[in-house]
């Protein structure tokens, strides 16, 4: 039901209620019937489900059955030694993510909100949680609202609505009906909203909706319902499906043609084993994990917390970032940032409530007591805004107590200028005050000064004008004249299209201290003092440094587009030229109109949730991988519903935190660039075990595809596959995967990631590798095998074994030379090659292993053979290296000499 549309006897009556409320009797029927004020609480998950949800993997799966293929075929050391590894790898994940889980509760405030409500005819404070449809309540300044309800009346009510509807200025509320159709949650002027804040005035208010039926409710609800995939997720799914799909393929041609030839079903079994145990990588989601959480481990020390591992690796895919304005890029802190007094156009520098900052004229700081003018204004500002700050020591920040936050702002002003306003009041005693109201537009004081009853007032600019006799010029109130007022309206012009919210403030000596609000006496105008959000320290150099990382930034705001336009240029989000969409255009536009026209738009102005869900899905349709900060409960869907999505922990809501993947603990924009830095990061060392891994199981296939072709036996057990997988590659990667970051990930060329993980690129490397490898293994096992199949499968196990500790060193760099690399910045992996170096010659040489593994031992000169042919492995992609990179730059640098 519309009920901004009926008047506020209708709407009582269709609630079955009166301005006196309900009977206790009768609230409780209607408890039973729509049940407790509250929002539906998501059941904790213990250890043990999240242990398991660690194998919903179709990876996992597949490793799941090589094991019971490796069971079946007798060899359960080697079965456990796989089960090991999974359960390593649950683990590791169920740690971070309880771990996080844990941290995000502890920072939940667990407060119980009440109401002021009309029950059995009397005035009764109740738990927000029994409210009812059809209860009468009271609003005053300072109260949150506990739940959705239309005003019956309101004396100059003014709401904080920023965290449901993403509008950083100070609501006025009325209790009229409106006629318009299909109107906005932030333009239903007639109603409150559960979870916001009065920040002054007076309210009486009937209940219209409670628990999951309230706006915020809904979207709570809807949030239950969203699932984005993570890229990395995905990318790991499409790389599974490519290798089960290849592994049945293979098998199913190996078993019809090993039958077809007359081998054993046995025998033909044996392959396929040996052939599915060496084309699935066993050790990938063990390291996959221990990369991403060494870079979730980086991004803690940075304050930001990340709850799925796969996150950070997600915001380094992002190409496109959508950053909410209040409470994300501003501080929802109002405060004076520009002044025009005497003339002179001044700039205010602070931080949002604090009152510490400074002033300039021009490019030059200037000292307040040198400027009279801005006494004056101080003195005028901090007379008439009724705000308080106080520091918060829990939030370590300086806070509102009470007030509207443009006067907040004014009384913030009045403190940086050096005043206290006890002191200034007892030195200026007040005799009379006019409180703001939405009719008359100011609020006033009357105060004596040296003995004379003196005026001052700040309101809208428009209201303060029409009184307007004199202009404080240089020490002293002179008549205006036509050029003064040309110069004072062009003034306001500059600071309005600004995107300022703009107050006059003006004077008036030797006034009745009886005042009528109706009437203003002559003013004496003293300036204007230009409001707006503070922005969040950090944030414009955050943005800078996002952008010239490649990532488009675009702005979602629920504030007008004028003041959108304004904040978004101030941070450098917004060029001459974009576009600029607002929630009454988005209406008419289908999500494959806009995917048309995104590119374009750099601000969004005037959205509401369901815009901003339709603004992602027009981003995900255009391709790109989109992420989305946020701190209201306005931003939790659209958070959900983008592919990465960033809360902010100090200022953000808790439907917020608990719908985003990354919570900012500190608010500090800086951390979403370390956190696109460490996501490429993760996802290039990713790439680089992924590149070793499929290199080793390429080099393992085709040996023994070549075997069988060749009419030569199975050169490798599944048990010596295994220990070349799990053992070699195993410590290999792990150190491979804690790689140091490389240079210019925040660069502009940075080549955005594909859904597919293998590339081309890297599929020539894979098969280069897997190619030396084979031919070199078949080479000796066939020179060897006339000594028995024990001596050439130790060969071949050992030919293997000694290329991958080769070759992990040339997948370090795609282009670099091997030769011109830093040995040394990866002591991982020179304590992990060596390593692997002691359990090759243990398993070769050391009886019990021997046993287990089918190996003999080799002479010093078989060691010398295998270990200089394998270098071929260097020889062949030092080859590669310069025919695609060396030579065309020698040819280009040639041809530019010459």
């Amino acid at each position: 039901m519309l009920w901004y549309q009926l008047t506020s006897d209708i709407a009582l009556l269709k609630l079955e209620s009166s301005e006196s409320g309900l009977s206790a009797g009768e609230a409780e029927i209607r408890r039973k019937k729509y049940g407790k004020n509250k929002l539906p609480e998501e059941k904790g998950e213990s250890y043990v489900l999240i242990f398991l949800r660690q194998f919903q993997s179709p990876l996992i799966y597949v490793l799941l059955v090589a094991s019971i293929i490796v069971f079946v075929m007798g060899d359960t050391a080697d079965g456990f030694v796989i089960l090991a590894v999974l359960a390593i790898n649950a683990a590791i994940g169920t740690f971070q993510e309880g771990r996080a889980k844990e941290k995000l509760a502890s920072l939940k405030v667990l407060t119980k909100t009440h109401s002021l409500a009309w029950r059995n005819g009397k005035e009764t404070v109740l738990d927000s949680e029994e409210l009812v449809p059809g209860d009468v309540i009271m609003v005053r300044e300072g109260d949150q609202v506990g739940a959705d309800a239309r005003l019956l009346s309101a004396v100059s009510l003014h709401m904080d609505e920023a965290a449901l509807t993403g509008e950083s200025s100070a609501v006025l509320k009325k209790a009229e009906s409106i006629e318009e159709q299909s109107l906005e949650t932030a333009d239903q002027k007639n109603m409150i909203w559960k979870g916001t804040y009065a920040l002054s005035g007076f309210g009486k208010a009937v209940v219209v909706d409670t628990g999951v039926n309230t706006v915020i409710g809904k979207l709570a609800m809807k949030l239950g319902m969203l699932d984005s995939e993570m890229p990395l997720k995905e990318n790991i799914r499409l790389l599974t499906k490519v290798i089960m799909v290849a592994l049945a393929v293979i098998s199913v041609i190996f078993f019809f043609a090993g039958v077809h030839a007359g081998n054993p079903v046995s025998e033909v079994l044996k392959v396929i084993v040996a052939l599915a145990v060496s084309f699935v990588p066993e050790g990938l989601p063990v390291v996959v994990t221990l990369i991403l959480a060494t870079g979730v481990w980086r991004m803690s020390m940075r304050n930001a917390l990340v709850k799925k591992l796969q996150a950070v690796e997600a915001l380094g895919q992002a190409d496109v970032l959508a950053v909410d304005k209040t409470g994300t890029i501003t501080k929802n802190q109002m405060m004076v940032t520009a002044i025009y007094a005497n003339g002179k156009k001044f700039e205010v520098g602070g931080n949002g409530y604090e009152p510490r900052g400074y002033i300039k004229e021009g490019s030059s700081t200037v000292e307040p007591l040198n400027h009279p003018e801005l006494l004056l204004f101080a003195k005028t500002a901090l007379l008439t805004a009724t705000g308080s700050i106080a520091y918060n020591e829990e939030k370590k920040e300086w806070m509102r107590t009470m007030g509207e936050p443009t006067e907040v702002a004014l009384a913030v002003f009045g403190q940086k200028m050096g005043f206290n306003k006890p002191a200034l009041e007892e030195e200026l005693p007040q005799k009379a005050e006019i409180p703001f109201d939405s009719r008359i537009k100011y609020h006033a004081t009357v105060n004596d000064v040296l003995g004379v009853d003196t005026l001052f007032v700040a309101g809208a600019p428009e209201v303060i004008l029409n009184s307007v006799k004199e202009v404080w010029k240089n020490g002293a109130c002179v008549l205006v004249t036509e050029n003064d007022m040309g110069e004072i309206k062009q003034a306001l012009s500059d600071l309005s299209t600004r995107g300022l919210r703009v107050l006059a403030l003006a004077t008036a000596s030797g006034v009745n201290s009886v005042l009528d609000p109706m009437k203003l006496p002559e003013l004496c105008f003293v300036g204007f003092a230009g409001i707006t959000d503070a922005l969040r320290p950090h944030a414009t150099q955050a943005i800078k440094d996002i952008k010239a990382a490649g990532v488009h930034v675009v702005m979602i705001t629920g504030d007008y587009v004028e003041t959108g336009v304004a904040v978004a240029k101030e941070i450098g989000i917004f060029s001459e030229g974009d576009a600029v969409l607002s929630g009454s255009e988005l209406e008419k536009m289908t999500v494959e109109e806009l995917v048309l026209k995104i590119r374009r738009v750099s601000v969004f102005a005037r959205v509401s949730p369901e815009h901003k869900l339709q603004i992602i899905e027009a981003y995900k349709k255009a391709g790109n991988k989109i992420a989305m900060t946020g701190d209201g409960v306005n931003d939790a869907l659209s958070l959900a519903a983008a592919d990465l999505g960033v809360a902010m922990g100090k200022s953000g809501t808790e439907v917020a935190k608990d719908a985003a993947d990354i919570v900012l603990l500190d608010d500090n924009m800086a951390s979403i660039v370390s956190a696109i830095e460490e996501g490429r990061n993760i996802y290039r060392s990713i790439k680089k075990v992924v590149l070793y891994l499929f290199g080793t199981a390429a080099g393992e296939v085709l040996v023994i595809c070549g075997a069988i072709f060749l009419g030569m036996p199975i050169p490798l057990t599944p048990g010596q596959i295994i220990w070349l997988n799990l053992v070699t590659d195993g410590f290999l990667v792990v150190a491979l995967g804690l790689e140091p970051k490389a240079d210019g990930l925040l660069l502009n060329v940075f080549k955005k990631p594909s859904k597919w993980i293998v590339d081309r690129r890297m599929l020539e490397r894979i098969l280069l590798m897997g190619f030396v490898m084979s031919v070199l293994s078949l080479y000796l096992f066939a020179f060897y095998l006339p000594e028995g199949i024990v001596k050439a499968s130790t060969v071949v196990l050992t030919v293997l074994a000694v290329t991958q500790w080769f070759n992990v060193w040339n997948v370090r760099f795609n282009r670099k030379s091997i030769f011109k690399m830093n040995w040394l910045n990866n002591k991982f992996l020179l304590y992990a090659t060596g390593i692997v170096v002691i359990l090759q010659v243990a398993v070769v040489h050391v009886p019990s292993l021997q046993s287990v593994f089918h190996t003999t031992a080799l002479s010093l000169s078989e060691w010398a053979i295998i270990v200089g042919l394998s270098t071929s492995v260097f020889l062949a992609e030092e080859t590669r290296k310069f025919l695609r990179y060396g030579l065309p730059a020698l040819l280009r640098q040639l041809n530019w000499k010459t």
